[in-house]
C-alpha cells in the first residue's frame, strides 16, 4: 500500500518504524500475550512502560530533577484552566498574544483572574514573534505565558522572553522534541502529544518542583500536586498514547540520534520548502523571516480559487491535509518529526509543477 504524505497539523503523522513497531507488537506485548490496549495500568509490565517513557523523555530534553513530569489528558486545551488554577496567586498573568492558541488561553485565564497582553502580533496578522524586555513584565504577575511555536500563522520564538524573574510557562505542543531547548529556561512547559510525540490523547506537562503547592479547593483532577503525588496514576491515564510516545522516544534516541540530529533533519526540511517558496512567483510565505517555524510553513498565492485549487490537486496527487486553519485559509505544511525529507522534497516538486501550470 502507497502511503500519503500527511502534512495535518494535529494529529499527525508518525515515524513508520514506530508504527510498524506498534502494530507487530499489538496482540502480544513482550511476551504478554495481550496488547498494551488491555493491559491494567497498575500491572507491572505497564509500570515499566510508563517508567521508561518517563525516562526516556528527561533523557532526550536534559530535563532537571527539580522538574516533574506528568502524563495527563484533556489536551493542551485543558491546561488553559489548569494553569492559572494552580499558579495563580495575585490573580494576574502576563500574555504575549501570537495567535489563536494564546487567544484561547486569554479566555480561559481571564475567567480566573487578570490577564495583562504585554505584547501582541494581532496587528500585523500574527506574522512574527514580538521582542519582549523585563521592563514590560508586570511586578505583581503570577507569571508570563507564551506559546513557543504557533501552528496556525507558522511562526516560532527564537529567543527566550526575559521575565523579570517571574514563571515563564510556555505552550509547546507543536514543537517539543523538535530541537533541544534548555528546560531551565522555562517554569512550566506543556505540549499535547498529536503533532511530535504520538496520538491524541496524550498531554504532556513538565513543571519546577516550587510551582506545586497543596491546594485542597482544586478539584482533583485538576490539581499538579495530585498527578504529582500518584505519579500521574491518579486515574488510569492514556495508557496506549503513553506507549506510543515511548516508542517514539526510542527511536529519537536510538534511530535519530537524539534531538540535536532531529534539529538538523527538521532545518533541512524547512529549508527546502522555504527556499523554493522565497523563489516562486506563485506562493508567498507571509511570515518575517526571522520567526519563521521549521513545524509548520504557511503559504497562498492571494487568490482564494486558486488556493482551493491547489489544495484539491494535491490531495489527488497524495499530499494531504495543507489547507490552511479556517481561520486564516491558504496552505499549511505541517512538518513534524514525523515527515520524511522526501515528503517535502516531493511536495516542492509538485508545487513547481503547479506552478509551471499557472503561466506565472
Amino acid at each position: 500500500m502507497k502511503r500519503v504524505y500527511n502534512f495535518s497539523a494535529g494529529p499527525s503523522c508518525i515515524f513508520e518504524a514506530v508504527l510498524q513497531k506498534a502494530a507487530d507488537q499489538m496482540l502480544n506485548y513482550e511476551g504478554s500475550k495481550m496488547s498494551v490496549m488491555e493491559m491494567s495500568h497498575r500491572s507491572k509490565i505497564y509500570e515499566d512502560i510508563i517508567n521508561d517513557c518517563e525516562t526516556r523523555l528527561r533523557r532526550l530534553m536534559n530535563i532537571p530533577d527539580n522538574y516533574k513530569v506528568l502524563f495527563l489528558q484533556g489536551g493542551a486545551s485543558l491546561q488553559f484552566s489548569m494553569i492559572p488554577i494552580n499558579l495563580m496567586k495575585n490573580k494576574k498573568v502576563d500574555v504575549i498574544n501570537t495567535g489563536l492558541w494564546t487567544k484561547k488561553a486569554i479566555t480561559e485565564h481571564q475567567k480566573l483572574g487578570e490577564v495583562n497582553i504585554i505584547a501582541s502580533s494581532q496587528e500585523d496578522n500574527f506574522s512574527y514573534i514580538p521582542k519582549v524586555s523585563k521592563e514590560m513584565i508586570s511586578d505583581d504577575c503570577d507569571y508570563v505565558y507564551i506559546c513557543q511555536n504557533n501552528t496556525i500563522y507558522g511562526t516560532v520564538y527564537n529567543y527566550v522572553p526575559e521575565t523579570n524573574g517571574k514563571p515563564l510557562v510556555a505552550d509547546f505542543s507543536s514543537c517539543i522534541l523538535s530541537k533541544p531547548y534548555n528546560v531551565s529556561d522555562y517554569d512550566l512547559i506543556f505540549a499535547g502529544a498529536q503533532k511530535n510525540m504520538g496520538p491524541a490523547g496524550l498531554t504532556v506537562v513538565i513543571i519546577k518542583e516550587n510551582l506545586i503547592e497543596e491546594k485542597p479547593e482544586i478539584p482533583s483532577m485538576l490539581s499538579y500536586k495530585v498527578h504529582t503525588d500518584n505519579n500521574s496514576m491518579y486515574n488510569t491515564p492514556p495508557t496506549y498514547a503513553i506507549y506510543i510516545c515511548g516508542l517514539v522516544l526510542q527511536h529519537l534516541e536510538e534511530t535519530i540520534g537524539g534531538l540535536e540530529n532531529m534539529q538538523k533533519i527538521n532545518e533541512e526540511k524547512a529549508k527546502i520548502l522555504y527556499d523554493y517558496l522565497d523563489n516562486s512567483k506563485l506562493f508567498k510565505n507571509p511570515v518575517n523571516k526571522e520567526d519563521r517555524s521549521i513545524m509548520n510553513v504557511t503559504f497562498i498565492t492571494g487568490n482564494e480559487k486558486l488556493d482551493e485549487l491547489f489544495v484539491s490537486e494535491a490531495t489527488k496527487n497524495g499530499f494531504v491535509n495543507l489547507k490552511g486553519h479556517r481561520s486564516v485559509g491558504g496552505m499549511r505544511a505541517s512538518i513534524y518529526n514525523g515527515m520524511p525529507v522526501e515528503g517535502v522534497k516531493k511536495l516542492v516538486q509538485f508545487m513547481k509543477e503547479f506552478e509551471e501550470k499557472q503561466n506565472v
